[in-house]
């Protein structure tokens, strides 16, 4: 144990320390425009006795522990974290550079776990008043996007809280809206946020596919992210609304509930006392613990919160996928009544808590080889029944003719024929008790694979001999066809060459080495979807670009053709750039002008999303892109309907102007055409009702950009089963009941408080989404009266029809409405 005047010491010494450096010691503001480096000669630095080092943006040292912010890096230190960590005792040496701490630091929030920066990255507080991040080649890796927000300076909170505040010294932003994998004293957990723990203590990568601690309107629950997730811990709390948080409080972790006693806090989860500063964290293995600091006796754990509810063999992988975790955590494999045959071996036999992998793997083509190995007294941390009172024989089958089922778990009272029956997709940890540990009667019918013996000799030699005039026939019918092929491709490829020779406009012709060089061999992919893969690359002359790689042996050549033939010869500032193309053997490649901030659905969904963007950025990128449209629609040669207008196709560059991409489902139509047939296209949510007669003309443009202008103010996809109540899941049917409520505030964006005080501009912006999301498509506007009234030069139509459901989408909420079972998402989503 330190003795107190050793604390006092020490802290004496680093303040007189402090006036002797370049850079002061204590310094919890900045104000802006403030710019940090990461290198040596900049900052000052903190090494640890673990390896690990922060170079320091703020210190607060106004209690313990001290918080400091900034650089932060472990191990080798190639990568850092801007991030805010704990740290007590730093004993001030000046033959160390510049001093030590000797205890090991606790990160409790970083700004970009999953994009790690290098040496010589900059930290910006600039002149509009934003917080942002830059890799050492310029590129934005984070930003608190709080553009034009008045904000005045940046603090560190003697909470750990990284601040912006304004002239009046009101909060702008915070880090505590923006938890990772740890909760601070007085730091709240809203419903729509998640604690996601990192890969491990030395991979700070938040681990989305595992665990997860999210507030729900029901309570608590701590998920293991399966499909579909599955709880493995839950604290139900009853009447509490909605908006309502969990907040870590001294000595709990608290439900506030707004009833007739303000601020009554409910109890989740209570911590026993222990030391001064506590803090929670979810770690990589699920357990919830609490951390607690001290002057005298720096940090240690103080309470396993979850372990107490579960015990330890009820956490998802407390042994692993499929294994079997009994008495004091011993873990083992399910084992076949039959001896000498094993089903399951251990991943690894030297830690048996890492689970168990199948001998033979599940083929869903050969169920008559697959049996159950039965597992009696056997709980499962979680519980949802498929089946309800049906017998064990009857839920065996059903998981016999479900491939993707991994065992038939089945509870029961005293008789067998009548129980409950789960039949999990996902196969985590089971827990072996005692009968008397039982409050019902469970088995677990573990789905295992046979393989078959082998066949008499004389089926052998008939099924070789079958097998090698078989093979004959079918090498002669592959020559052929190869042939034939390669004929076909060498005379498809000349005649592709003459077609792009004649493209009015062509742009550049790059060779395939060329861009193989400029994307170092297509090693930074920055996307991929159902066209095809994205990746990043460098030109010879400095110049970034994206290269997109079609893919497929259907459709590749037409989306090439349709992309080159819409945007090859036309430029507008509202459209990616076609900078140029390569056709080589079967690769098609097309090469754009890079857009540094990705699409736009990653800014404007809820869930683990980038900074929140403010009303003024949203709608400068809702005119970026009917400006776009419109130039398409109306002042090309050729009339160009883009047929896949979503927020995935509209990309941002580094300062957010919007510009529309991907025309691999474009349509060229003649001036004197006012519509044209063409087959079903696009995406299903987005796409107008009037595919259903395939006729289509630019105001199914219109339609799509309604769709994603409503994306935008509401911050939501158009269809969501995954985090809205089942009556919302459609964003439409949300609309419109709003609309006739008279409720629309309530829908829009919940997460940016500039929306919110905005809230009657941005419901004058849903009267344009009205119009353009009129079931009757000629009654839509063009897009050049959007623009127009978007910049305040017309007015939005009067005499609108606010029923948004075309009949098929109507018929199917009525239906639903009367009825228990969910509409399937392919149906709510639209048309296909």
């Amino acid at each position: 144990m330190r003795e107190p005047w050793i604390s006092g010491f020490f802290f004496a010494f680093f303040l007189i320390f402090s006036s002797i450096v370049t850079q002061p010691l204590y310094f919890p503001t900045a104000n802006l425009p403030t710019t940090w480096t990461n290198d040596e000669s900049s900052l000052r630095s903190i090494n640890f006795t673990d390896g690990s080092r922060i170079r320091v943006i703020l210190l607060r040292t106004s209690g313990l522990p001290m918080f400091t912010c900034g650089f932060f890096c472990n191990g080798t230190c190639t990568s850092y974290l801007f991030a805010i960590i704990i740290n007590l005792f730093m004993v001030v040496n000046p033959q160390v550079v510049p001093y030590t701490n000797k205890d090991s630091p606790e990160v409790i929030w970083s700004a970009n776990r999953d994009n790690p920066v290098r040496e010589g990255a900059i930290l910006s507080l600039n002149e509009a008043g934003e917080l942002v991040l830059h890799d050492v080649d310029g590129s934005i890796v984070w930003t608190t996007n709080t553009n034009g927000q008045s904000t005045a300076g940046m603090n560190l909170t003697d909470k750990g809280n990284l601040m912006l505040f304004d002239d009046h010294n009101s909060m702008v932003w915070q880090s505590f809206d923006h938890p990772t994998d740890c909760l601070v004293q007085g730091q709240k957990l809203f419903q729509g946020q998640k604690l996601i723990p990192s890969v491990s203590s030395t991979d700070w990568t938040a681990q989305k596919d595992l665990f997860s601690l999210q507030v729900t309107d029901k309570g608590l629950f701590a998920y293991v992210e399966s499909n579909p997730p599955q709880v493995y811990f839950r604290k139900l709390v009853n009447g509490i609304n909605p908006e309502n948080y969990v907040v870590f409080l001294d000595r709990s972790l608290c439900f506030f509930i707004f009833s007739t006693r303000p601020n009554y806090c409910k109890s989740v989860l209570d911590i026993p006392p222990a030391f001064p500063f506590q803090f929670i964290k979810l770690m990589p293995d699920g357990h919830l613990k609490v951390f607690g600091w001290d002057a005298l006796d720096g940090g240690a754990i103080v309470a396993d919160l979850l372990t107490g509810d579960l015990g330890e063999c009820f956490y998802p992988l407390a042994c692993g996928r499929n294994g079997i975790c009994s008495g004091n955590q011993q873990c083992s494999c399910p084992r076949s009544s039959s001896p000498g045959t094993d089903y399951f071996r251990a991943v690894n036999d030297s830690q048996p808590n890492m689970g168990c992998s199948q001998v033979t793997p599940i083929t869903c083509n050969a169920t008559q080889d697959q049996h159950f190995i039965e597992l009696k007294h056997v709980k499962y941390f979680t519980y949802t029944a498929d089946m309800e009172d049906v017998d064990m024989e009857t839920c065996k089958q059903a998981c016999l003719g479900k491939c993707s089922c991994k065992a038939a778990l089945f509870e029961y009272g005293s008789n067998s024929s009548s129980g409950n029956c789960s039949l999990p997709s996902e196969l985590f940890t089971m827990t072996k008790l005692d009968a008397h540990e039982m409050r019902l009667n469970s088995s677990a019918f573990i789905k295992v694979q046979n393989v078959r013996s082998s066949p008499s000799f004389k089926v052998h030699v008939a099924t070789v001999i079958g097998s090698t005039i078989g093979s004959l026939v079918l090498l002669i019918v592959v020559i052929g066809f190869t042939m034939f092929i390669v004929k076909k491709k060498k005379t498809d490829s000349e005649t592709e060459e003459e077609y792009l020779d004649q493209v009015p406009g062509m742009p550049t012709r790059f060779s395939y080495e060329e861009l193989k060089t400029a994307t170092e061999n297509f090693s930074k992919k920055l996307g991929e979807g159902g066209f095809g893969s994205v990746f990043e690359g460098t030109l010879e002359d400095g110049s970034r670009i994206a290269v997109k790689c079609l893919q497929g042996l259907v459709n590749v050549k037409k989306s090439f053709l349709a992309e080159v033939e819409s945007i090859g010869s036309i430029h507008h500032v509202n459209l990616v750039r076609l900078r140029g193309v390569c056709a080589w053997r079967s690769e098609r490649l097309l090469v754009y002008e890079f857009m540094s901030n990705g699409s736009l659905d990653q800014w404007i969904y809820h869930g683990d999303r980038k900074p929140v963007l403010g009303w003024v950025r949203r709608k400068k990128i809702i005119l970026d892109i009917a400006k776009g449209l419109a130039y398409l629609h109306e002042e090309c040669r050729q009339k160009i309907i883009h047929l896949d207008i979503k927020p995935q196709n509209i990309l941002l560059d580094e300062d957010f102007n919007a510009k529309v991409s991907d025309f691999g489902l474009a349509k060229l139509i003649d001036r004197n055409q006012s519509q044209v047939m063409t087959t079903m296209r696009g995406t299903p949510g987005y796409m107008a009702p009037e595919w259903l007669s395939s006729i289509i003309t630019e105001k199914m443009d219109v339609y799509s950009f309604g769709i994603v202008l409503l994306e935008i103010l509401c911050g939501r996809k158009n269809f969501d089963s995954r985090s809205q109540p089942q009556d919302s899941w459609h964003l439409l049917c949300v609309f419109q009941r709003c609309w006739e409520e008279g409720t629309l505030l309530d829908i829009v964006d919940r997460s940016s408080k500039d929306m919110q005080v905005n809230g009657a501009e941005v419901m004058e912006m849903m009267k344009v989404a009205s119009w353009c999301l009129q079931t009757d498509f000629t009654k839509r506007p063009s897009m050049s009266s959007v623009v127009k009234v978007l910049e305040g030069v017309m007015n939005v139509e009067s005499n609108l029809d606010y029923n948004f459901l075309y009949p098929r989408l109507q018929k199917i909420t009525d239906e639903h409405e009367k009825s228990s079972k969910p509409v399937l998402p392919s149906i709510l989503s639209g048309p296909r």
